[in-house]
């Protein structure tokens, strides 16, 4: 299962005590820059990277990198943020991708194909670039083990997040999800305000396009100028743009067939932003009742918005959906919600688990659920997964909790008592905001 990066966050270890000896074991392992010899620690793509894709793909390696070797979330997000910065446009011009025998052997075929990259960008050496970053990265965290930055001390709230996603009797898994309590650390935001952004796609005919929104479209959200003023925009800005990326991919890469659907929570400060198309959803529990944010798109939807039903999934590949791709359409919608404090979580699925489970029997489920197992929540979304299943699910399932106070509060519906958490970063409260 891909994850951009990701961790189902149950309280950790205090930060300052972990990212020593974190630093320490990494450095163990790879004692020094890699020589050109050297394999890459991870799987190097065999097509090239055209500019656009540099930040996502390699934030996305990054990660898994660090992750893997349990590096605490804020560090890991704060360390790619850092080495992605000393990877300036203007530079990457040094791993532009040489021409192809088959080019030199095809005269007409080059001569059309060189005028597609023109239009669309410079081409990029995946191999060269990475292992250019990758060194960067040894840099970043040889300097960092000799001298630690200041930390921040800003308080904050620990939201519990629990994920769970299982192939089911299909036979490939092409759900993507993405959990990103570090939002702020990984794009390099110092303005105080709390973000964590979380996501789920739901991919048809193949996983490509699911992994693709995956890999690109939150940091297609954070490069948005208006980001900072218009988070909803900026949603449904990225959500459009991550499509036409990945229909200019589509047309380098021929094997390209597949689509997705897809839901997006953005959590800035006190506000909730959504944004969606297709039939994933994202509910919001407050006091035990469910809030409609979201209309999903199916085909008795009345209104503007084509369904995946109708006219196929959203990131669709123009050689495979050329006829249909005019009639698809990539404009997001968006919604926004002020939190009050009162609310218990939120959940993102895919249509495998709403199919089975509607919304409205959701918060029942959930407490239900808490009540027989008090110390449950950190694999609620594993029993609610189980819960679709049972109910006759057949189709891929996957089920992102995000509790936003303490889950037994929750579990208590409109009788709950105790304080409620207010809104704040989705992170342990001892985690520091890590910024270069």
């Amino acid at each position: 299962q891909h994850q951009c990066t990701l961790q189902k966050s149950a309280k950790t270890a205090p930060t300052r005590f972990k990212t020593p000896g974190f630093l320490d074991a990494f450095l163990r392992e790879f004692p020094g820059p890699l020589p050109p010899e050297a394999a890459l620690p991870w799987k190097v793509p065999a097509v090239p990277l055209s500019q656009e894709e540099v930040e996502g793909e390699l934030s996305e390696l990054a990660l898994g990198l660090f992750t893997s070797r349990t590096a605490p979330l804020p560090l890991a997000c704060s360390l790619t943020h850092e080495a992605v910065a000393q990877l300036p446009q203007q530079d990457l011009a040094v791993f532009r991708r040489l021409p192809s025998q088959e080019k030199v052997e095809q005269e007409d075929e080059e001569e059309e194909e060189e005028e597609e990259e023109e239009e669309e960008g410079v081409l990029l050496d995946a191999e060269s670039l990475q292992r250019c970053f990758f060194n960067k990265l040894w840099e970043i965290c040889s300097r960092r083990q000799k001298q630690m930055p200041v930390l921040s001390t800003c308080p904050s709230c620990p939201w519990l997040t629990s994920v769970h996603a299982i192939r089911n009797t299909r036979r490939k898994m092409e759900d993507r999800h993405v959990v990103l309590p570090a939002f702020n650390q990984l794009f390099g935001f110092c303005d105080q305000v709390d973000r964590a952004y979380f996501a789920v796609f739901d991919g048809h005919g193949g996983v490509d396009a699911a992994s693709y929104a995956a890999v690109h479209l939150h940091v297609n959200v954070a490069r948005h100028p208006e980001v900072t003023r218009d988070p909803a925009a900026a949603l449904r800005a990225a959500f459009k743009q991550t499509d036409e990326m990945f229909l200019r991919k589509a047309r380098r890469e021929v094997r390209l067939h597949s689509g997705t659907t897809g839901v997006c929570a953005f959590l800035v400060g006190r506000t909730i932003h959504v944004a969606w198309l297709g039939d994933s959803q994202v509910l919001l529990v407050q006091q035990g009742r469910a809030l409609v944010l979201m209309e999903p798109h199916k085909p008795e939807r009345q209104g503007p918005w084509p369904s995946v039903e109708q006219t196929g999934p959203w990131l669709s590949h123009p050689a495979g959906d050329a006829f249909q791709k005019p009639y698809v359409c990539s404009e997001a919608d968006v919604a926004s919600h002020e939190l009050s404090g009162a609310e218990d979580y939120l959940l993102l699925a895919c249509d495998g688990f709403f199919d089975s489970v509607p919304p409205e029997e959701v918060a029942g489920l959930v407490r239900g659920l808490l009540l027989q197992n008090p110390g449950g929540a950190p694999r609620i979304a594993e029993e609610l997964v189980a819960a679709a299943r049972e109910r006759g699910s057949r189709d891929n399932i996957t089920v992102l909790v995000v509790f936003l106070r303490d889950p037994q509060e929750g579990a208590g519906g409109e009788k709950g008592k105790g304080s409620p958490c207010p809104p704040g970063p989705l992170s342990d409260p001892s985690w520091a905001a890590w910024v270069p």
